[in-house]
């Protein structure tokens, strides 16, 4: 599986924002992903040192429209905390 494929986009709400701090990068992955192919994928993509990988399953919320009621699908996000002496993800470094 290419690395391409398992990190699906950056997650980016206040308190992902809040995390670049301390050095915690959050994305979304695929669902299927786990702990060493999502560090073996960052690692390759970004070209960083991967000291630590937190992974979490989100439940998809409720949704109405008219009369119906549906939900939105369910997604796996992870938070990547780097190495201190690796260089930060410059996609994030933009937000700034």
């Amino acid at each position: 599986m290419n690395a391409y494929d398992i990190i699906l986009r950056p997650v980016v709400t206040e308190r992902a924002m809040d995390d670049l701090a301390e050095r915690k990068y959050t994305f979304k992955v695929l669902k299927t992903a786990n702990k060493t192919e999502v560090k073996k994928a960052i690692e390759t993509i970004f070209g960083v040192d991967v000291e630590k990988v937190t992974i979490m399953n989100v439940t998809g919320k409720k949704k109405r429209q008219g009369m119906t009621e549906g939900r939105t699908s369910d997604w796996k996000k992870a938070i990547i905390k780097l190495t201190p002496e690796s260089k930060g993800i410059e996609f994030f470094e933009s937000l700034e």
